[in-house]
């Protein structure tokens, strides 16, 4: 009896013994969480290492992780709704002022607008350096791939005014439910208005508010205490399912892109922490590193908002009426990582159909690239719709256009990773530009002091 158990066992264990080996990483990551009482972005850094190397070394058997993966996901996403809510309404009531709010927020777009202009030309310059679409044969992409992707451009855009008419929320329970940001913020800012303009009589809502935002944070706490688990769940089914071998086609795609976006980190967001501030940009990267890690791994700014907004304000010292009016803004406009990458598929679709670029032509994707990520960063799959306009602006028809898109598309998860990073990266590097200039910004958290 006792054979056949151990046999049972023995069997089970070598038909799963990619589960086996999670339970020791999980029992790793919790002796580096209480043992040594490491950092998270430590721990988060460790998961995601020895996650993208399982994936990698047992294949497909790790791709069974991603329900643990989608698990945490959908625990961060499920803060999002009531943080921004919370946060913006508390960070207005504790303005105390409108007017101030009108200062912040022409700031906060100021800023957003100006990294990401800088960001499409990194792009374009860095598809300029690496050629990446130089011999590129994109009519080797998948036709299943390129049948569903025409399909969801036929129904998928809307026009610009449409774009903002939806800002305004015909039901504010509808936007709660579909997480239509862009309304939560405008619903919330108003309303954040309201109990200012009630005096005495908002004062109890008020309250109520403020300590919900509190509350919503201490869950946000919580919850990324699971975040080595979830990360190294997410690195494993990535790696797992894709492979690095899928990405040697695209290799110059990709290099490029995480060079691009490496050197807009540093130059750019190290330029605005560092020379216009007058702040230490490695303490500023140490602050946000459990949400670039977050970012990196889930791939959505939205759902690394919750850890975005703790970390500016519990790290780096910016306020929470700033912090949490900012940072929502910036999950849903800042796309500059995406600046980058529109500026590199337009280099390499015009490299692989053999399309000169005249110096007029770069102007134009560079204007199309900025107004339209603004315009459209709130609907599913903005990459591959933005893509598809600026493809346009030099020439490319809507089947070439399809085409391309359909070559790149499946290595577009790795991809999606470093854009999605770069863009929590700069939404952090707003709030604290917008936090100092609004006398909102305890330096002495920011250099460690306190």
């Amino acid at each position: 009896m006792v054979e056949t158990v151990i046999s049972g066992i023995a069997n089970f264990v070598q038909e799963n013994w990619f589960w086996g080996f999670s339970v020791v990483v999980f029992a790793f990551l919790f002796f580096l969480s209480r043992g040594l009482k490491a950092p998270l972005w430590l721990r988060v850094f460790a998961a995601l290492l020895i996650g993208g190397l399982s994936g990698y070394l047992f294949g497909e058997q790790a791709t069974d992780t991603k329900i643990i993966g989608d698990a945490f996901v959908k625990l961060i996403r499920m803060l999002i709704v009531p943080l921004i809510m919370t946060t913006i309404i508390a960070g207005i009531i504790s303005m105390g002022d409108p007017k101030r709010l009108g200062s912040l927020g022409a700031k906060t777009l100021f800023l957003y607008a100006c990294t990401t202009l800088f960001a499409v030309v990194i792009g374009l310059g860095f598809g300029t350096l690496f050629q990446p679409g130089l011999g590129v044969d994109y009519f080797g992409a998948s036709p299943e791939t390129a049948s569903a992707l025409s399909e969801r451009l036929e129904g998928g855009t809307k026009s610009l005014n449409e774009r903002l008419l939806n800002i305004i929320p015909a039901n504010p329970i509808e936007a709660m439910v579909t997480t239509d940001i862009l309304a939560i913020i405008f619903f919330s800012i108003l309303f954040g208005v309201g109990v200012i303009s009630a005096g005495d009589k908002g004062e109890r809502i008020a309250e109520t508010i403020e300590s919900a935002a509190d509350a919503i944070l201490r869950m946000t706490s919580f919850i990324m205490e699971l975040a080595p688990y979830g990360v190294f769940a997410l690195m494993a089914w990535v790696l797992g399912e894709q492979g690095l071998g899928v990405l040697v086609s695209l290799g110059k795609l990709t290099i490029a892109l995480y060079v691009a976006a490496f050197v807009h980190i540093v130059v750019v967001y190290g330029g605005l922490v560092r020379i216009i501030l007058g702040l230490p940009f490695l303490k500023f990267l140490r602050g946000i590193l459990d949400a670039m890690m977050t970012a990196y791994s889930t791939s959505s700014s939205a759902a690394t908002l919750p850890v975005t907004i703790s970390n500016v304000s519990n790290n780096l010292g910016v306020e929470k009426s700033v912090a949490g009016s900012v940072l929502p803004i910036g999950a849903t406009v800042n796309m500059d990582g995406t600046s980058i990458y529109l500026g590199l598929v337009a280099l390499f679709a015009a490299q692989a159909l053999n399309i000169d670029l005249t110096t007029g032509q770069y102007v134009a994707i560079a204007a199309t690239a900025v107004a339209v990520s603004v315009a459209a960063a709130g609907i599913p799959s903005a990459s591959l719709f933005l893509a598809f306009t600026v493809l346009s602006v030099f020439g490319v028809t809507a089947e070439q256009a399809v085409l391309i898109i359909a070559l790149i598309f499946p290595f577009d998860r790795l991809l999606d990773m470093m854009r999605t990073l770069t863009n929590v990266t700069g939404d952090a590097a707003v709030a604290v530009a917008v936090g100092k200039w609004e006398g909102a910004l305890d330096e002495d958290v920011f250099r460690g002091k306190k």
